[in-house]
């Protein structure tokens, strides 16, 4: 009579590139799973601390990374051999420089997961377009991870939801089993560039919250500004994307939701600065980290140039950032439009 096998299924080799909050915290959850990860990042420095004590000095340094699982690489091209998934973490902006040295042989065969809530400047592209176009990648193999899911809320183990967006549901339920553990919930949708393009503007949302905030504007306003964001959402995914979705669910509005009202959304920390007073330039030097709706709403304007959708928020919150209006003259013109 022949055993039964009681032997563990293979682990799934996956490589995490970025060595910010996002990155931690994803590599915690998914070292949680049977799997072995590859975990890139461009400081030495933050590759050596991390090998010795276990923690990352820089982000989430109360994170604990589990060392028999996570293999640390400062070279790109040598953390993507034989690792069958890759996990873009660096924010939008920087993504090509740090992609630099790779062509398409390196993402040959590989599912890509787009941790990336932002766009890429000067393209004006999502990153699962700039990833599909410049490494020859199949739309079948790129994934997206979208919904109301902050870095140091993982890393506290608070309850949080994710959701895989996808072509391919099978790849995208692969990977939500991946990051499933005993806090993290996690689901998938097939409307990917819907899911991306939502998580884009509610970064622009949240700098408008956070500008409002450092205006003095109180929770009735925020509430009004939300609502009417939700909206403005909702008419410009249509035109650049339109299908049926259901934008109430946690992959949209859930997370616009943490990320306009969260102590932890850096966009809303930067735009709370920017209507305090502080200049663009000095809030992005005091936060040391990015905040993605800066660059997302100069790609959402430019991108609006073609559809035309009324977009009252996004405008105003460029008008601030690039333009350099007032921040009081904008809102006082901004509430006056709102219902």
């Amino acid at each position: 009579m022949t055993e039964t096998s009681t032997s563990q299924p293979k682990p799934i080799n996956i490589a995490v590139i970025g060595g910010g909050s996002w990155a931690t915290a994803l590599t915690k959850i998914l070292s949680d799973g049977n799997v072995q990860i590859n975990w890139w990042m461009r400081s030495a420095e933050d590759v050596k601390n991390i090998a010795q004590f276990g923690r990352n000095p820089s982000y989430l340094s109360n994170v604990q990374i589990n060392l028999n699982k996570v293999k640390l690489f400062n070279n790109l091209t040598d953390a993507l051999t034989d690792v069958e998934i890759i996990v873009l973490a660096v924010p939008a902006a920087f993504i090509s420089d740090a992609l630099k040295e790779l062509n398409a042989e390196d993402f040959a065969g590989k599912i890509v997961v787009s941790a990336i809530k932002g766009m890429i400047p000067k393209e004006n592209v999502l990153v699962t377009q700039y990833v599909e176009k410049k490494y020859n990648v199949p739309k079948e193999n790129i994934l997206v991870i979208v919904g109301p899911c902050h870095a140091e809320e993982v890393a506290m183990e608070k309850q949080s939801y994710l959701t895989i967006g996808g072509y391919s549901l099978a790849n995208a339920k692969l990977f939500a089993h991946l990051i499933r553990t005993r806090f993290v919930k996690s689901s998938v949708i097939k409307d990917i560039d819907g899911a991306e393009y939502c998580a884009v503007m509610k970064n622009i949302i949240s700098v408008a919250c956070g500008i409002a905030r450092g205006l003095n504007y109180g929770d009735n306003f925020q509430a009004v500004l939300v609502s009417n964001a939700m909206q403005e959402i909702r008419r410009f995914i249509d035109a650049i994307d339109p299908m049926q979705r259901d934008l109430s669910s946690s992959a949209y509005l859930g997370d616009l939701l943490v990320t306009s009202y969260s102590q932890f959304s850096r966009n809303r920390t930067f735009g709370n600065m920017v209507g305090r007073g502080y200049s663009v330039k000095s809030a992005q030097m005091e936060m040391n980290m990015i905040a993605e709706g800066y660059y997302a709403v100069k790609c959402v304007h430019e991108i609006n140039q073609k559809y035309g959708v009324d977009m009252p928020i996004t405008e105003a919150t460029f008008n601030i950032l690039y333009e350099n209006i007032s921040p009081m003259v904008e809102f006082q013109l901004l509430a006056e439009g709102m219902k």
